[in-house]
């Protein structure tokens, strides 16, 4: 089997589960477990589907960076919790659910990298521009078509459309295709069109079309600041001013926008196991949480590899 890194967004699959999973999955003692047992299905397909022989589930160690928050404020705002010390809103029902996956994922051996003061986006990131093997990059989120990479196989499995079953794979030329840029410029793009889901207001009166033709022409974000100014004459002279006039936001917008290349990581293997790491303690989990099905699904999987 050739070597593969599988690199998974571990909140977008397990909120994905816990929408796309009736709430009436519960434990013995009523606790829901419907995002728990979707995301081990998850895993199971994507490992029977793509078979990678390394995989990370990546972790939001903070979902909301002060890096990044410094930056623009309004960054993931509307997420937050009513009480800020609690962090992002989350259903209740899904979040005493994420430490029964973590414990899991202990047990089966698979290993979950976070790394304090960055998303699971930078952890994505760093190991995509480490890996000396192909990669396969598991997410909903369009940002992270920033790490494509023909060149050194990496592409996204993206999961926003077809969900995990039908996941498109988006390399540069469906980048291309789609947008009409080269995957390494998603960033620049991004920054220019914004983007409400995480509170980017980006440059009012540039849509994906506009920021798209700014950066086929200009090449880098830098290049469209450096043109606006010029008054570049290739580029009408209102959609100058509107550049212009967000200066300010373009200067910081790429902190954002950009994943970390290099964050901090524990140093640990990333091979995927044939077998469980801890059989007995698995089962117990299994058992405890009404899991055993989907347990069971995962351990074949990894047997057959």
């Amino acid at each position: 089997m050739p070597p593969k890194l599988m690199l998974i967004d571990s909140a977008g699959l397990y909120f994905r589960a816990f929408y796309g999973m009736k709430d009436s999955v519960t434990a013995s003692d009523g606790t829901p477990v419907n995002a728990v047992r979707g995301f081990l299905d998850f895993i199971t397909r994507l490992v029977t589907d793509h078979s990678p022989t390394e995989l990370v589930c990546c972790w939001d160690d903070d979902w909301r960076p002060e890096f990044r928050v410094a930056a623009i404020p309004s960054y993931k705002a509307h997420r937050v919790a009513a009480t800020p010390e609690s962090g992002e809103e989350v259903p209740d029902q899904l979040e005493i659910q994420v430490p029964i996956i973590v414990d899991v994922l202990a047990a089966l051996g698979i290993t979950r990298l976070g790394s304090p003061g960055y998303e699971a986006d930078d952890v994505i990131g760093t190991l995509a521009n480490r890996s000396l093997i192909p990669v396969d990059v598991v997410t909903g989120d369009r940002d992270l078509f920033q790490v494509i990479d023909d060149a050194r196989q990496v592409r996204v499995l993206y999961t926003a459309k077809g969900g995990v079953a039908n996941a498109t794979v988006v390399n540069e030329a469906y980048v291309l295709a789609t947008y009409g840029i080269p995957g390494r410029s998603y960033a620049d793009f991004a920054a220019l069109r914004g983007d409400p889901s995480d509170g980017l207001p980006g440059v009012p009166g540039v849509g994906d079309k506009t920021a798209a033709a700014l950066i086929s022409l200009y090449g880098t974000l830098e290049g469209v600041i450096a043109a606006a100014q010029a008054r570049d004459a290739a580029t009408r002279s209102s959609v100058h001013d509107k550049v212009l006039a967000a200066q300010d936001y373009l200067a910081v917008a790429p902190r954002v926008v950009q994943v970390a290349l290099d964050v901090p990581l524990a140093s640990t293997s990333h091979v995927l196991p044939t077998q469980p790491a801890d059989l007995e303690t698995l089962f117990e989990l299994a058992d405890r949480w009404n899991l055993r099905s989907s347990v069971n699904r995962v351990v074949a999987a990894l047997a057959q590899r």
